[in-house]
């Protein structure tokens, strides 16, 4: 039995190892849908030690657990890191020459460093885009 404890102090029991998404799911259909992330712990450790995890980790023992949605700082850091991702793939996809090399989230979005051959076009911008 595995037990999972939520940031409003309830407990809830799984009889196996839970993914946030199916913990997500177990809590409603809205949440569900709108998760995007958790942020998990050990049960019995510091708020402060919580880890930012796909909604596919899979818990096995007892922990901590938040939904992360869009809606929460962590959630738009999440949105902002995926969408890094997303624009490096564009990329490669349209330019497999062209080098990846640094694209981390900031305050206000995200950047992306590439190397190519020459600059980007606009029409290489609409095209990626």
């Amino acid at each position: 039995m595995i037990q999972i404890t939520l940031p409003d102090g309830s407990k809830r029991d799984y009889p196996a190892p839970v993914t946030v998404a199916e913990v997500a799911a177990s809590i409603g259909s809205g949440l569900a849908k709108a998760a995007l992330a958790g942020k998990v712990r050990a049960a019995d450790a510091p708020e402060s030690a919580g880890k930012v995890v796909d909604t596919s980790h899979l818990m096995s023992a007892d922990s901590a657990l938040s939904i992360i949605t869009a809606k929460d700082t962590d959630g738009l850091e999440v949105i902002r890191h995926s969408t890094a991702h997303l624009l490096a793939y564009a990329v490669k996809e349209l330019f497999p020459d062209a080098q990846v090399t640094i694209g981390p989230v900031i305050e206000n979005g995200f950047f992306y460093d590439f190397s190519y051959k020459r600059p980007f076009t606009l029409d290489d911008l609409a095209a990626i885009e």
